[in-house]
């Protein structure tokens, strides 16, 4: 079985280009379910608008992909509930200057 926290390690490499923070960080990964050889992640972005939306999933389907043991990832992009600045971590806040 693939481990919940490699998954949640690899996210963090995926980088919102706009606010050159990781997506795990800033809150955007809503649900993360690993199965034998695949791993399913719902996420959101921080505005539907989002120019970078494509990149930023292909991105975290690519970096779920390079996991040992993971064959498929599904990453599926949801609206609701809609992502706010308080789901950011303190990481977050700090990178970017929020306090």
């Amino acid at each position: 079985m693939i481990e919940h926290e490699t998954l949640v390690q690899a996210l963090k490499t995926v980088i919102d280009p706009e606010l050159n923070v990781n997506v795990v960080d800033l809150g955007l990964v809503y649900s993360i379910q690993a199965g034998e050889d695949h791993a399913d992640v719902e996420m959101t972005l921080t505005s539907p608008a989002c120019p970078m939306g494509p990149e930023i999933l292909r991105n975290a389907v690519a970096a779920l992909e390079k996991v040992e043991g993971v064959a498929k990832a599904n990453v599926k992009l949801v609206m609701s509930p809609p992502w706010t600045p308080d789901r950011m971590s303190d990481d977050a806040r700090d990178e970017l200057g929020m306090y």
